[in-house]
């Protein structure tokens, strides 16, 4: 396939391919999805190689955010039955984050509801990045905390702090549809002043929305523009409470074209598979180990998550291997920009981080007993125009319980 050949190339250059491409990719056949599936893993390989990286979600603080992010259960006016409580304590905080490192997890998200955090908000979460560095030295640490005001980057990575989450989420045109509290250019501007603190930016996309394929392509080419070191894919979870309850639009098939989508737009990137994967992907997820380098272990924010032990089982299962502290997860070329040494021109910037860090994910629900190519066109386990909450398993364990977390 001419398409797949092109993009592969481009793709091993770090070149950016056009448009039409892009769109070509989401547009291919059920017959054609494993050639893909099989192309951008020839990319992900050439990068990556078989490693898989483990991230781990810490819930700081939980619900009530004054934000209307339509796709979030903690949104303002959300009726979702979520778990609720305010700033865990920075020891509270480590010992949910011992609990991912013991898991096999490399980097520690730490999430807290909120358009953005005050001055007081960032001094807890210094203190709580210390306690987690004392106690796990070699995990890295990705804040996830909203709109950044001016200086409080910088604090953040003087405490430690190695990384700051803040997704686009979804394209510019169509993003006053989703959130009215604030806007695109703000999203934009916060991942600018983590890059410009020295954080390494991770900053993604929700597809599942009602969004066209133009809108996906829209979004992905702005995430290379800003050119983050990490792209969360995360796929909608339709809680029921919020105003996306009824959006079922995804298919196992539709989620791998989208993931091989990013990766051929963001070749050299750590693609994040996030939340959502159970739901949509279901018992196709080992596919998606081929185009993404890395995944959340266990729960998410406010949402159950595939066993910890089952990941790993996954993982090993489909041949890939965990990724060790003692690996640099970027290409040499992408390390070094970061470290803020000399890298030669990667070719490929053609010219040219609240968004919870993977909220969504839920209990697998029950694969078809068999895979067919028409199964694109198939209805959805979830149908558009359904509330389907018994596919959305509400996290009840970890951070701001009394009960262990999954890791």
């Amino acid at each position: 396939m001419d398409l797949l050949n092109t993009l592969v190339d481009k793709g091993l250059r770090r070149e950016l391919p056009t448009r039409e491409e892009a769109l070509a990719v989401l547009a291919t056949s059920d017959d054609e999805l494993l050639d893909v599936v099989a192309a951008a893993g020839k990319v992900r390989r050439k990068w990556f190689g078989r490693r898989v990286k483990l991230n781990y979600l810490v819930n700081l603080k939980s619900g009530l955010c004054p934000e209307d992010c339509s796709y979030c259960s903690q949104r303002l006016g959300s009726t979702a039955g979520i778990l609720k409580y305010t700033w865990l304590k920075p020891e509270e905080a480590s010992q949910a984050a011992a609990a991912g490192v013991a898991g096999g997890a490399k980097r520690v998200c730490l999430v807290a509801s909120g358009r953005g955090p005050t001055d007081r908000d960032v001094e807890r979460v210094t203190r709580t990045i210390e306690a987690i560095k004392e106690q796990n030295e070699d995990v890295e640490v990705c804040a996830c905390l909203g709109l950044l005001s001016a200086g409080q980057a910088e604090r953040l990575r003087a405490a430690g702090a190695d990384a700051y989450n803040h997704n686009l989420n979804t394209s510019e045109a169509t993003y006053g549809d989703i959130t009215t509290t604030h806007t695109y250019a703000d999203r934009v501007e916060t991942v600018q002043q983590a890059q410009a603190a020295g954080l390494s930016a991770c900053s993604g996309l929700i597809a599942g929305m009602g969004e066209t394929d133009a809108d996906l392509v829209d979004v992905v080419f702005s995430l290379r523009e800003l050119d983050p070191d990490s792209v969360p894919v995360n796929f909608l979870i339709p809680f029921e409470g919020t105003p996306l309850a009824k959006e079922w639009n995804l298919t196992p098939q539709r989620a791998l074209r989208i993931l091989a989508m990013v990766r051929f737009v963001c070749p050299d990137v750590e693609v994040r598979l996030a939340g959502g994967r159970e739901v949509h992907l279901r018992s196709m997820q080992p596919l998606a180990l081929h185009l993404a380098n890395s995944i959340f272990l266990g729960d998410y924010l406010t949402s159950e998550g595939q066993e910890g032990k089952a990941d790993l089982a996954m993982i090993e299962d489909a041949g890939f291997e965990v990724e060790g502290a003692d690996t640099t997860t970027l290409p040499e070329h992408r390390a070094d920009a970061l470290a803020g040494a000399p890298a030669g021109d990667c070719g490929g910037h053609g010219g040219g981080g609240c968004g919870p860090c993977g909220d969504g994910g839920a209990e697998a629900a029950k694969a078809p007993e068999t895979a067919t190519p028409e199964a694109e066109s198939a209805v959805p386990v979830g149908a558009p125009g359904e509330v389907r909450p018994e596919l959305v398993a509400v996290r009840r364990r970890g951070a701001g319980t009394d009960l262990p977390p999954n890791a």
